[in-house]
């Protein structure tokens, strides 16, 4: 146990309480098994596989050869709702005792049903880490409630599908605690097929069955709406009747009302009708091969929406039981049924066909993934469970540590000259400012920004500054505030193409507002001028190392230089037209320009609305931004505007 920094072994507590569970535990029970050098097993068994009425179902268990540690009777007949509620009640009174004597690391919970609720109950409350089996799905009745509380009691989660995986997450689960691994059971269902399975229909069915021409039912009662439930089990049983095929019910499970369903079956003869055999219970290694092999399944068992798809065994689902369930073609949804007509017609639909085999609930491959899970938890992790919640808005009470630092980000201009990174406060204050001259190619460009910034971050903490975001760009405020856009790209306003054969723009593209007015193209045309030595002009002077700037340009047009006047000209007019553009598409009531050509811009720029705006929008104004470091407060507020001032 080297990897979770576990000392000991791993003592795993599986409790099963029903033969549907138990199908999907046994095979985890197996593999924790086959490693003694890092589990210890104990079993507690309790629920209906104590009861004989249910087939007790605990000896299978025997057969398999696990050591049971303990039985509980924890089942309240009675078959109706207050029977289960005094079951919750009585396993809670038992639990603890034996919970105490096991010290479990950990106990292993599946589904949901209400004996599952009472073991993560006492679990949770009692500080022994829970992993919970099939979280996630949806389903009908009490059933989809009860299994949505176990997972908020569970510290760790094993589910069977994709969508189950992501409800998970949508109740703000730990991702890191939630493994995809499939159904357990399918581990065992996709290696059956092809065993022995004729000698197994004819003792369950008679040596005169067939491979599909016989029917497999299995119907429990609706415990949000018992009378309604009873109702289409009547109608489920009338049309096999007159469907007339050999068919093998299985009895309900222990909720309520499935006393009465039993009173159904034993009112239409069922038990004594030479085309039923009505059983307690089969095996599941025994029932595997029933349903793969059967012409038809029909009910409102899960077992029918998810084990049988992997044999492609046509199945017809009964009523709301399992609505929301993940489910293949092979199966056939009766909603609600008046008559056993609407039930009738899906037999003959469905009786006899094959489908394609179904995996959406699992590869065969889930117990290898489940051991490595359980190998991976580490015990000396808080059990307190942590809920991962979308962000909300700030809770009003304050924490000391909150007061003392200051609320800061990281804002970063990419100049043409320099590269400036600075820790801004939430006051829009720089804190600190580091400027380095611009490397010439990307990659160093890059490799630069990463350094000053962690550089920056480094000494945020020594200035007790809260850093809460880095911000790059423009922006555009809208009913005071910043428009973000989908992926935080909004305002990209200097990649605006205002010539479709202009000069080749950093971004790959040509014409754009920066290829003409940033700093870098200012740049870029002062040293051809200057390489054809039309740059400098009297009164101007450059010493031999100096690198060539866009401050040379403005100089030169200053003292006249009509070459550089007109380059001027040029990007004031590029940025006019992007103005201009943005004018007409967002029709705000003021322009900011800012930087350090800012002021040699505004003119050009007024010029060009007057000349190619519509009337509806030239009287926008235009003015220049008397903020020292413009583009640093405007690259934090994105920072800080989202991080603190948008709700959710």
């Amino acid at each position: 146990m080297e990897k979770n920094g576990n000392n000991h072994k791993l003592r795993v507590c599986v409790a099963t309480c029903n033969r549907a569970d138990y199908s999907k535990l046994a095979p985890i029970m197996f593999g924790i098994k086959a490693e003694p050098q890092f589990f210890e097993l104990d079993v507690v068994v309790l629920g209906s596989h104590l009861i004989d009425d249910y087939g007790n179902t605990y000896r299978m268990i025997e057969q398999d050869d696990f050591d049971i540690h303990t039985r509980l009777h924890t089942i309240v007949r009675g078959e109706d709702e207050a029977a289960m509620v005094e079951s919750v009640g009585l396993a809670l009174v038992k639990l603890p005792d034996v919970l105490n004597r096991l010290k479990p690391d950990i106990m292993i919970v599946h589904g949901d049903r209400f004996d599952a609720l009472a073991l993560a109950t006492s679990a949770a409350l009692m500080n022994i880490r829970i992993l919970h089996i099939e979280g996630g799905e949806v389903s009908g009745t009490i059933d989809d409630s009860i299994r949505h509380a176990i997972t908020k009691l569970a510290h760790y989660h094993v589910c069977c599908t994709r969508s189950a995986e992501q409800h998970l997450i949508a109740m703000c689960e730990d991702h890191d605690r939630i493994l995809l691994a499939g159904c357990p059971s399918y581990d065992k269902l996709l290696s059956a097929k092809n065993k022995d399975y004729m000698s197994i229909i004819h003792m369950w069915l008679g040596e005169d069955v067939k491979t599909r021409d016989y029917i497999v039912a299995l119907q429990h009662p609706v415990t949000t709406d018992i009378k309604h439930s009873i109702k289409m089990f009547e109608l489920t049983l009338d049309a096999l009747i007159s469907f007339n095929k050999r068919t093998l019910v299985l009895f309900p499970n222990v909720d309520a009302g499935s006393k009465e369903m039993v009173r159904v079956m034993r009112k239409k003869g069922i038990e004594h009708h030479p085309n039923f055999r009505a059983v307690k219970h089969v095996p599941f290694d025994q029932f595997i091969q029933l349903v793969a092999h059967a012409g038809c399944m029909i009910g409102n068992s899960s077992c029918g929406v998810r084990e049988v798809g992997a044999f492609g065994t046509p199945v017809i689902n009964l009523g709301t039981r399992q609505t929301g369930r993940e489910t293949g073609e092979n199966v056939l949804h009766v909603r609600d049924a008046d008559t056993q007509d609407k039930i009738l017609h899906a037999l003959q639909l469905q009786f006899g066909k094959q489908y394609p085999c179904s995996k959406i609930y699992g590869d065969g491959n889930a117990v290898p993934r489940i051991l490595k899970f359980l190998k991976s938890i580490d015990l000396k992790e808080p059990l307190q469970k942590k809920f991962c919640f979308p962000p909300v808005k700030d809770n009003i009470s304050q924490d000391i540590d909150h007061i003392l630092e200051t609320q800061s980000a990281l804002a970063v201009d990419l100049g043409g000259t320099n590269l400036r990174v600075a820790i801004v406060s939430m006051k829009g204050e720089i804190v600190k400012k580091y400027t380095q001259l611009n490397p010439k190619t990307y990659e160093d460009r890059l490799e630069l920004i990463l350094k000053m910034c962690v550089e920056a971050a480094s000494e945020a903490v020594n200035v007790n500054c809260r850093i809460l975001g880095v911000g790059i760009g423009g922006g555009i405020v809208h009913q005071h505030e910043l428009i973000h856009g989908s992926s935080f790209c909004a305002a990209e306003l200097g990649h605006i193409v205002v010539s479709l054969d202009g000069p080749e723009c950093l971004c790959g593209s040509q014409g754009c507002i920066e290829a003409y007015a940033s700093g870098i193209a200012l740049q870029r045309e002062a040293k051809k001028l200057h390489d054809e030595d039309l740059l400098l002009v009297e009164g101007m002077s450059m010493k031999k190392e100096e690198v060539v700037s866009a401050a040379h340009l403005i100089q030169a047009a200053k003292l006249g230089n009509t070459k550089a006047d007109g380059i001027l000209r040029t990007a004031g007019t590029a940025l006019g037209l992007g103005v201009v553009n943005i004018l007409h598409t967002m029709n705000p009531s003021l322009v900011i320009l800012s930087g350090v050509l800012a002021s040699h811009y505004v003119n050009a720029v007024k010029d060009v609305i007057n000349r190619q705006a519509l009337s509806s929008v030239k009287t926008v104004d235009v003015v220049v931004s008397n903020l020292a470091d413009p583009a640093l407060l405007g690259a934090a507020s994105l920072v800080l505007d989202y991080t603190t001032r948008r709700i959710y």
